[in-house]
């Protein structure tokens, strides 16, 4: 191994137990020998000349081109060994701020989101084969944070505990009109249709995840409460009672979160209920890792809310909620990964071992960054008003057990969860 990549590795891993055999065959140990071993064959000379230069890119590429490999143990105990020796956030000595410091000048230069480049970035990602999705998700093909009220949950229902937990911030009631920006594959704009008999448009770039979503209302036969377009959120002029966005703030990036709120400001009635939840930062802004940023998200960007909260206080729209949930995608990501590992070879048949070990290093990358790092999600309720909401969160636990009983077959709901009164259309009983 050359010197600097050792004195490199040499000072970051001072606790654990990590080996690195060289190309020329050489073994390195690190660490202090505690906990399981991480033994990394760094093959080529190409590998190890990258990896000194960029870590951060390289050996997620060299993973994906074999040009490294795992004798023991595998990608996600070796980003654990790493990540557990890095100082707390905000806490990294000058020369790794200074790093930090210019990655940070730069990445408005990397996210600059036109009409043209977002949708480009978003089929760059979301119009891959939807076989490949499937291999991992739910059933109802949410990607993104499910909500895990119980640890022993299985994916699919916190997934379901996550979407009840979204239209319950909503204060959802029969006869609003909901746009939901970034609708993904369709699952939250039919829940919603489905239990609170609302309208909803949903707006996607994705021209595979559009034709899914507009499939299934097909299927359903909720063609006169739901839509979904391939749209740009920029260019509508609706105006709507609520509004939710799940997963999207992220590819919105930096220079252009004064357009998302103003216009979500704009396109909300008076009275309406805003609901963004998207992945965060708990230290300061930073700039997005650099492997994620070229192989799987191109202009995207996890912000701190420190960027996030001074652009909505200047929108016209007020903070009414913010929650944070910690390790809540960590699990998210458990699950995924470990459903993509176990159809490795069905993706490998969709697509290449290129392919295969490129999203191996993302979803374990992701779910270490969330158990190791500073990632979490937030979700903030937003509204016009400060009395649109009612003045506790009484309402949203209430609403959550009537839909969590509703799902059992037990009764139906309304905006307050109460049964709806006499007159009123019943909470379909499609699930």
């Amino acid at each position: 191994m050359n010197i600097l990549l050792k004195r490199i590795i040499d000072r970051v891993v001072r606790v654990g137990n990590l080996k690195v055999t060289s190309p020329g065959g050489t073994v390195d140990s690190f660490g202090d020998g505690t906990g399981p071993l991480v033994h990394m064959h760094i093959k080529t000379q190409h590998a190890e000349r990258a990896i000194t230069l960029h870590p951060t890119l390289a050996v997620g590429e060299s993973f994906m081109d074999e040009e490294i490999d795992f004798i023991h143990g595998d990608v996600l105990l070796f980003l654990q060994t790493v990540y557990q020796n890095m100082a707390p956030i905000g806490a990294n000595d000058a020369l790794t701020r200074a790093i930090e410091g210019v990655r940070v000048a730069f990445r408005r230069l990397q996210q600059v989101n036109t009409h043209a480049r977002s949708k480009r970035n978003v089929q760059r990602h979301y119009d891959l084969s939807g076989e490949i999705y499937k291999l991992f998700l739910d059933a109802d093909m949410q990607y993104s944070c499910a909500y895990f009220e119980r640890p022993d949950m299985t994916l699919e229902e916190a997934q379901l505990a996550k979407k009840r937990h979204i239209a319950a911030k909503l204060k959802l009631g029969a006869g609003h009109s909901v746009l939901d920006i970034g609708s993904g594959w369709g699952g939250l704009g039919l829940y919603i249709a489905r239990n609170f008999q609302a309208d909803v448009l949903g707006v996607t770039l994705s021209t595979e995840q559009h034709a899914v979503s507009t499939e299934r209302v097909r299927a359903e036969g909720l063609e006169d409460h739901v839509h979904f377009e391939i749209r740009d959120y920029r260019d509508l002029n609706e105006r709507f009672d609520r509004i939710v966005s799940v997963g999207m703030f992220e590819h919105v990036g930096v220079n252009h979160y004064r357009t998302f709120f103003e216009k979500c400001a704009t396109l909300l009635k008076p009275d309406g209920v805003m609901l963004l939840h998207s992945i965060g930062r708990f230290g300061p802004p930073s700039a997005t890792n650099a492997f994620i940023r070229k192989h799987i998200f191109p202009g995207g960007y996890i912000p701190a809310l420190s960027e996030v909260l001074p652009v909505i206080e200047k929108s016209g729209l007020m903070v009414g909620d913010i929650e944070i949930l910690r390790l809540h995608y960590a699990e998210t990501l458990k699950h995924w990964r470990e459903r993509f590992l176990a159809n490795r070879d069905k993706a490998k048949a969709i697509y290449d071992e290129r392919f295969c070990r490129m999203w191996e290093f993302y979803l374990s990358g992701s779910e270490a960054a969330f158990r190791w790092q500073d990632l979490m999600v937030f979700q903030i309720q937003l509204t016009r008003r400060n009395d649109t909401a009612p003045i506790t969160r009484g309402y949203m636990e209430k609403c959550e057990k009537a839909l969590a009983m509703h799902e059992m077959g037990h009764r139906d709901i309304d905006e307050h969860g109460e049964k709806p009164r006499r007159g009123r259309k019943k909470v379909s009983d499609r699930e």
